[in-house]
């Protein structure tokens, strides 16, 4: 994947209907990425359009993974926090498409997302990912440390419930001070 570049998307036409085709499917696939199957074409667009208008005013990143012109993946950086929590920010919705799953492409958002959150003067980021079928290998081998696990947190996209696993990471100048 020499060949991926990750980079900020902005509103515009054809990203949030590229970002509306990844979310569909991967929820199809049975993503647990707060939506549930079948997930129509509008309220995708409309969730993308909300989620990059909140990108153009500071309170968010959304980066994506570009493979050769084709939009490979996707993760947000959440970073509207109150007053007392300036210093951490939060990864969310990661998303990888079908073809490019396996070949870096999370490993590259994740730590393209955590490079911007240092830039941005965090110090820590936190996330959840779905106890059955979420990417918790992946965010453990990034040095992601487990809380635990809140059963029944969520329905998955086909129906049942799954739990969610909280993660934090120390990152920038909080992870050069540890021993």
């Amino acid at each position: 994947m020499n060949s991926l570049e990750i980079r900020a998307l902005t509103d515009d036409a054809a990203t949030t209907a590229l970002l509306a085709d990844l979310l569909m499917d991967t929820v199809a696939s049975g993503g647990s990425v707060s939506f549930m199957h079948p997930l129509s074409p509008e309220p995708a667009r409309d969730f993308w359009r909300k989620s990059l208008a909140a990108a153009a005013r500071g309170e968010r990143a959304v980066l994506g993974a570009w493979q050769d012109g084709a939009l490979a993946g996707t993760v947000t950086l959440l970073l509207d926090f109150p007053p007392n929590q300036p210093h951490r920010a939060e990864i969310a919705k990661l998303m990888t498409g079908r073809d490019y799953r396996g070949k870096g492409v999370a490993t590259r958002l994740m730590r393209e997302a955590e490079k911007l959150a240092v830039e941005k003067g965090r110090t820590l980021l936190v996330l959840d990912t779905a106890s059955e079928e979420g990417a918790a290998g992946l965010y453990e081998k990034l040095g992601f440390a487990l809380t635990g696990e809140i059963p029944d947190y969520a329905l998955k996209p086909h129906g049942g419930l799954t739990g969610t696993l909280i993660y934090w990471k120390r990152i920038g100048a909080a992870a050069r001070t540890l021993p």
